[in-house]
């Protein structure tokens, strides 16, 4: 079995693969003060209470865009798996060629993303993960990677919101029945969920413009994917496990 972790800015998430299936996955909030026996007792429980032998884990990736948390996450792996695992970084084997200005630049949630979009639909595409941030990613017909844009996370506007104003409380992240909202609550959610579909299908109407190609197929991921992929035509296929089912891919390409 192949134990598969991303590590994002809000949450890290936790897959095991069994050959291709992929038989329990859970998540736990990103914390960089935790020390590695912490993350690998965390671990090792989770793997229980999903019925899972932890003996049968052979094999580790990791993916972070969190670099202070790797160290620990490699000693936990060493402590308490005796395996040293494999970390999505410059030189491994993924299937997508990287032309960007930098090619260091660019997240390792973010080529993750791209490998498992392409590797199940093929290309050209544009892949939106929305995440702390909301990144959409353009891979090309021969799996180039090559243009990204970023914006703020839904939550993080949210959050900018109410923080930032002293009289608009915290609030739900949901579409509300109409625009013409009638209270505080509803007025936020109004401005924060349909302004947000409007960004999403203006960026991507606007790719599919300079890219010349109307027929680009988009894939969407991320927490609150599925609530903008309900909403809007322009979202094609939502997938909630790209990232696990990508990091599965980029370790049968290199053990």
């Amino acid at each position: 079995m192949v134990l598969v972790v991303d590590i994002g800015n809000s949450n890290i998430v936790f897959g095991v693969y069994k050959k291709n299936n992929l038989i329990g996955s859970w998540r736990m909030v990103t914390r960089s003060e935790k020390t590695s026996d912490e993350y690998g007792i965390f671990i090792l429980n989770s793997l229980e209470y999903n019925s899972i032998d932890y003996k049968g884990i052979k094999s580790i990736i990791v993916s972070s865009v969190v670099p202070n948390l790797i160290h620990s996450f490699q000693n936990a792996m060493k402590k308490y798996f005796k395996i040293d695992p494999l970390i999505v970084g410059p030189g491994i084997k993924t299937g997508i060629v990287i032309n960007t200005e930098n090619p260091r630049e660019v997240g390792a949630d973010r080529i993750v993303d791209l490998v498992a979009a392409y590797h199940q639909y093929g290309g050209p595409l544009i892949v939106i993960d929305f995440g702390t941030a909301t990144t959409y990613d353009v891979v090309s017909e021969k799996g180039e990677f090559k243009y990204g844009i970023t914006s703020p996370g839904i939550q993080i506007t949210a959050d900018a919101l109410w923080q930032r104003t002293a009289q608009l409380p915290s609030i739900e992240i949901k579409k509300p029945n109409s625009i013409l909202a009638k209270n505080t609550i509803t007025s936020m959610q109004a401005g924060l969920v349909y302004g947000y579909i409007g960004q999403v299908e203006y960026i991507v109407k606007k790719i599919k413009e300079e890219m010349h190609n109307e027929n680009m197929k988009v894939v969407a991921t991320g927490g609150l994917g599925r609530l903008m992929s309900d909403e809007t035509a322009v979202i094609d296929i939502y997938d909630s496990q790209l990232l696990l089912k990508g990091l599965k891919i980029i370790h049968d390409k290199n053990i």
